[in-house]
C-alpha cells in the first residue's frame, strides 16, 4: 500500500491546526498517509473503520484517537454512512519540545506523547468529555484555544480509559529518512514562496541533481514541483483573501507575478475564481 506524505501548516495566529470537517461519507477522500505532526482525530458520531499503523478495527458511535509523529494512518471516514463529521487537531513536534515537555507540570502530558507513538484510542467517559471540549475549542480565539488544548491533553494524560492500538511504535525508518528530505524541501518553499523559486536551489536542498529531484518529487508527492509550489501559493492566497486583502495584494504577496495567471491557477485549483472565493468567505462571515 502506498503511503503519502501530508503537508500541514498551523492556522493563522496559532501553534496548531484545527479542522472541523463534515462531509457525505460517499464523497469521503480516504488515503493512507503520514506526517511529522501529532494528531487528534475525534469522530463526533457514527461508525467506520480506523486504520492506524498496522492496526485496523471498527468503531461505533464516534471515536477519539491520538497519534504520534510519522505514524501512518488512514482517514476515519472509511466504511462510514450518511454524514461523516470529525474534528482534527494537528501539532508540530517542536511546539511540545519548546513549550510543554520541558515543564515539570507537564510530566503526565510528556508520558502521553510518548505513548502516542503506538496510537491511543480513548473510551467511555473520557471520550465524551474530550469530544465536548473539542467542539467548544473550535469556536475559541487563539489564546483560549491553546489553553483548552492543554486541558484536553491533561485529561487524556491522566485517563485510564484508553487502549493502545499497536503493541510497539510503528515508525518506519525509511519514512523518517524520506520525511527529512521532504521537510527540507517544504521548508525551502515556505521560506521562498513569495520569490522566484530556482529549481536548481530546490534540488540542492535535497542533495539531488535537477532531473533526479524532479523524478523524486513526482514519485513522492504525485505532483510536479512546479504544481506543488503553485498549490502552496494558492493556499497562502486563500489565507490572505480571508484577511480581506485585495485580489491584487493576494496575488503578489503569495508569490505570483501577474494577476491573470494568478486567476487562472486559482480557478484550476479551487474550482472558483478569487472573486467568487472572497464573496463566499464574506457570506460565511455574515452568517456566523
Amino acid at each position: 500500500m502506498k503511503v503519502e506524505y501530508e503537508i500541514i501548516h498551523p492556522d493563522e495566529g496559532s501553534s496548531f491546526r484545527v479542522l472541523n470537517e463534515r462531509v457525505s461519507a460517499e464523497k469521503y477522500a480516504w488515503q493512507y498517509h503520514y506526517h511529522p505532526e501529532y494528531e487528534i482525530v475525534c469522530v463526533l458520531e457514527g461508525s467506520g473503520t480506523r486504520s492506524v499503523g498496522t492496526h485496523t478495527s471498527h468503531y461505533e458511535n464516534g471515536d477519539l484517537v491520538l497519534m504520534g509523529p510519522n505514524l501512518p494512518h488512514a482517514g476515519f471516514g472509511l466504511n462510514s454512512h450518511g454524514i461523516h463529521e470529525e474534528i482534527v487537531i494537528q501539532v508540530k513536534e517542536e511546539v511540545f519540545n519548546q513549550s510543554v515537555i520541558t515543564r515539570p507540570e507537564m510530566s503526565a502530558i510528556s508520558e502521553l506523547l510518548d505513548r502516542s507513538k503506538h496510537g491511543i484510542c480513548f473510551l467511555n467517559r473520557t471520550r465524551e468529555i474530550v469530544t465536548g471540549k473539542l467542539i467548544r475549542l473550535t469556536k475559541l480565539p487563539p489564546f483560549e484555544k491553546y489553553i483548552e488544548f492543554l486541558s484536553i491533553l491533561q485529561i487524556m494524560a491522566t485517563s485510564t480509559e484508553f487502549k493502545l492500538l499497536n503493541n510497539s511504535p510503528v515508525i518506519s525508518s525509511s519514512l523518517v529518512k524520506k520525511n527529512i528530505r521532504l521537510k527540507n524541501i517544504f521548508n525551502f518553499v515556505e521560506a521562498h514562496f513569495h520569490e522566484e523559486i530556482d529549481i536548481k536551489k530546490a534540488a540542492s536542498v535535497a542533495n539531488l541533481s535537477v532531473p533526479s529531484f524532479c523524478n523524486y518529487f513526482k514519485k513522492m508527492m504525485n505532483i510536479t514541483f512546479t504544481d506543488f509550489v503553485n498549490k502552496y501559493r494558492i493556499r497562502r492566497a486563500c489565507e490572505l483573501l480571508k484577511l480581506e486583502k485585495t485580489i491584487s495584494e493576494a496575488c503578489f504577496e503569495s508569490g505570483f507575478n501577474n494577476v491573470p495567471y494568478f486567476n487562472k491557477v486559482f480557478k484550476a485549483s479551487m474550482n472558483k475564481t478569487p472573486t467568487e472565493f472572497k464573496r463566499k468567505e464574506l457570506e460565511l462571515t455574515f452568517t456566523d
